[in-house]
């Protein structure tokens, strides 16, 4: 008997990349590709996907738009971004706009791989609902539902933010532990208080808590 293999969206125009790709993930996945943004959406609505690596540079729009569009949707799929752009603007860029993981090309069909299972596993390990007072906030498509205004799209920043602190409900975590586990070396502890005011904007200012000289914690709006 043949060994279930995840589906897995391929999102791909270079027709010599495209291939390769597919047959990298072949023994482990069941790929689909297309060169296409609209059709990507389209599919991914139309299909369950295990995960999707898709392209920054597509002939019919940017693959970021694709991320942006699934996420404001509520798609939680996990996605890999792959592609040549490879700064630090770009790679946040993409993470910021809803991807899980960026790697650039050329890459080795193993990292790939190791990816591919991260992302999925932790897609995985964060399905189920976490309650925040009356608010009910899904880590694993980024989405809080409010007891009053209905259902608020996170940014993927705002969302690792909001989980690293709902899984220490009783302890203040510091600045410096948040820029650590949700952020990048580059960035500042002054990077936390901004996306702490994002998230506050977003749902209500209770639902984080600042603890004057020590850190954050998770509220109860």
């Amino acid at each position: 008997m043949t060994a279930h293999r995840p589906p897995l969206l391929v999102v791909e125009d270079d027709p010599r990349i495209g291939p390769m790709v597919v047959a990298m993930l072949a023994g482990d996945y069941d790929p689909l590709l297309t060169a296409s943004a609209a059709t990507a959406l389209r599919l991914a609505e139309e299909r369950d996907f295990a995960a999707v690596v898709l392209d920054r540079r597509l002939p019919d729009g940017d693959g970021l738009d694709v991320v942006r569009r699934l996420r404001a949707r509520g798609d939680g799929v996990p996605i890999i971004l792959l592609t040549a752009l490879g700064s630090i603007e770009d790679r946040v860029g993409g993470l910021d706009a809803g991807a899980d993981d960026y790697l650039v090309k050329p890459f080795a069909s193993a990292e790939l791989l190791a990816r591919l299972r991260a992302i999925t596993r932790e897609h995985s390990d964060r399905d189920s609902a976490l309650m925040i007072g009356d608010w009910e906030f899904r880590p694993a498509t980024r989405i809080i539902n409010s007891p009053y205004a209905g259902r608020i799209v996170l940014s993927r920043s705002e969302a690792e933010l909001l989980h690293l602190l709902a899984r220490h409900p009783d302890q203040t975590l510091s600045r410096e532990r948040i820029l650590r586990e949700v952020f990048s070396p580059e960035d500042t502890p002054g990077t936390v208080d901004t996306y702490v005011h994002h998230l506050r904007r977003k749902t209500d200012r209770d639902i984080v808590t600042t603890v004057r000289g020590l850190g954050y914690r998770v509220g109860a709006p």
